[in-house]
């Protein structure tokens, strides 16, 4: 029984072998089959740099566009307050001028607009009202204040604009 067990490790380590061998064989042909590979892909590259140091334009080979990135910060900047900033980007914020009508809750002011329309059938110039409330940091307005107003963003479930201005406080 010695025997055969000696000769079943004899050629489990004879296969082993050649199983080792083998490898190494399909590892050298590999890295023969690469090299002429990456010397085609060399002498690919030397030919393209050579045709784009030549002054004469490549006509099988049209321009790629350039594309730029975009900048991530550009989209994030503070938006502009006020309607009367000479900055270069445009304030997309609504501006509305109105009348004071209740500040009876704290920091908040109810204000009237009234906008001017024309009607869509019979053309007859319309008014519409609207109200609107608005944060009053200071609580410094007074019923009858005229006020000039610019959209935010949700302060609360109704309140989305704030004050930029008192236009004419009341008598």
């Amino acid at each position: 029984m010695s025997d055969i067990t000696n000769n079943d490790e004899g050629a489990l380590s004879e296969a082993g072998g050649d199983t080792a061998g083998a490898s190494a064989d399909v590892a050298d042909e590999t890295s023969e089959v690469a090299a002429p590979a990456a010397a085609e892909a060399e002498a690919i590259s030397d030919t393209a740099s050579a045709a784009v140091d030549a002054s004469a334009p490549a006509a099988s080979a049209p321009a790629a566009p350039s594309v730029a990135p975009k900048a991530a910060s550009a989209s994030r900047k503070a938006p502009v307050v006020g309607p009367e900033t000479d900055n270069a980007r445009i304030n997309s914020r609504k501006v509305r001028e109105g009348v004071v009508i209740s500040t009876a809750m704290e920091k908040t002011a109810v204000i009237q607009v009234v906008e001017r329309v024309r009607h869509p059938r019979y053309g007859k110039i319309v008014q519409r009202t609207k109200k609107l409330y608005v944060h009053d940091q200071e609580s410094d307005l007074r019923n009858g204040d005229r006020v000039r107003v610019c959209e935010t963003r949700p302060l609360s479930k109704l309140k989305h604009w704030r004050i930029l201005e008192v236009l004419e406080r009341a008598k």
